[in-house]
């Protein structure tokens, strides 16, 4: 396979298919870090049993956003893999059904988002230093045009992108932790 660098969900279909916590974290993973697993695998990673997590797979699959891998043995394990390494959400505006669908999954990244600002929230106090002083939420309001905000966006992205798990996952440095950085940027008025 040769693999995409993003994978545009804009089908309704597709968007609902992935507005699930267990399929969001089943491609999250399976993006950032380039695998390939078994459902048995998944499983222990989304907390459910391997024929549910099958099922989730099978139904990713159908749209797209992961792929059947080859074997890794004997070929009596059906492994998956990504078929890209990040997702661009863009449902159709002119679609109701589409907008809806997109609108359903924003929430559920959104909430998980929030979970997880929460969960550091209440566990910063037992970290390190270091790592507590290093963090940060950030809200700013700048002064832009679009074709600035489009600009800024993309270098966002490219000083993000030298530290992407996956870049890093086979030569990590010392002390390095997985760290999440959720970043919003839309006009207010």
């Amino acid at each position: 396979m040769a693999e995409q660098e993003n994978v545009r969900v804009t089908d309704a279909r597709a968007l609902r298919a992935l507005a699930h916590p267990a399929r969001i974290e089943i491609v999250e993973h399976l993006n950032v870090t380039g695998s390939t697993v078994t459902a048995t695998e998944v499983a222990g990673l989304v907390g459910l049993s391997p024929s549910a997590s099958s099922y989730h797979l099978r139904e990713l699959a159908r749209y797209g956003l992961v792929e059947q891998a080859p074997s890794q043995g004997d070929g009596r394990e059906r492994r998956w893999r990504s078929t890209g390494s990040s997702l661009w959400i863009d449902g159709d505006a002119d679609q109701p059904d589409a907008a809806a669908a997109e609108r359903a999954l924003v929430d559920l990244y959104l909430k998980r988002d929030q979970e997880r600002v929460h969960t550091w929230l209440d566990r910063q106090h037992g970290e390190p230093a270091e790592w507590r002083e290093s963090s940060a939420l950030m809200d700013q309001q700048l002064l832009v045009s679009a074709a600035e905000l489009a600009e800024l966006n993309q270098r966002v992205r490219d000083l993000m992108e030298p530290y992407r798990v996956r870049e890093r996952l086979a030569d990590p440095p010392a002390g390095a932790r997985k760290v999440v950085v959720q970043y919003t940027a839309f006009p207010l008025d």
